[in-house]
């Protein structure tokens, strides 16, 4: 009988060892879903992985209603869009090409506001209908800069989709054409928008914690 009584308590203290293990497991989880701490900073969640979806499906659809007749070229602005591209590639069923190019203007949390192009184009695109693919678009130094750059190439039509708009700091004159989400001016991370390198991996968006 004590043999039975011993065995029973050791099975009870088992169980309530992995229900308080389950339960520390669950509330850690939930925990660092609310904040997630990137180098300095901390971050909570602002933009879910299926609004994200549902935004980008919504830009697909638009674009390829306007442009299902041609074969466009969408051209993914690195690094920030490489999710973005990826998943709108997903949506647009009509035939299209993609390429990427590589432009750099921000530093930390902050726009550089000198835009440096990393990685050329490689391919004739005369009378070709182009159309820049964004993570984000906000003080528009970059889209200046692609704007001369696809002049130079002498393209049928410029066009721009971005999944993120920030209006409040959007001072250029360039017309957004496709805009999935527009936003208030925060810095944001996740879903190929990182802070120093860090966050590009996150399937949902993150705004800096005030």
């Amino acid at each position: 009988m004590l043999f039975f009584n011993t065995l029973k308590f050791i099975l009870k203290s088992k169980f309530s060892f992995f229900k308080r293990l389950e339960f520390s497991i669950f509330a850690n989880y939930f925990k660092n879903e609310k904040v997630i701490q990137l180098h300095d900073k901390q971050f909570v969640p602002f933009v879910s992985a299926q609004e994200i979806d549902f935004a980008i499906a919504k830009i697909a659809a638009l674009v390829e209603d306007d442009f299902a007749d041609e074969t466009p070229v969408f051209v993914g602005v690195l690094n920030g869009a490489f999710m973005v591209v990826s998943d709108f590639m997903k949506h647009y069923k009509s035939p299209c090409e993609v390429c990427f190019i590589k432009m750099a203007s921000y530093e930390g949390t902050t726009s550089t506001n000198e835009v440096k192009q990393l990685i050329g184009l490689d391919q004739d695109l005369t009378g070709r209908t182009v159309i820049i693919i964004e993570d984000i678009v906000d003080t528009g130094n970059t889209l200046v800069a692609l704007k001369e750059l696809f002049k130079k190439q002498n393209v049928k039509h410029f066009k721009i989709a971005t999944l993120f708009f920030k209006p409040e700091a959007y001072k250029k004159e360039i017309k957004i054409d496709y805009v999935g989400i527009r936003i208030p001016n925060k810095f944001i991370v996740g879903y190929g928008l990182d802070y120093d390198g860090l966050g590009r991996n996150l399937p949902e968006v993150y705004q800096l914690k005030e």
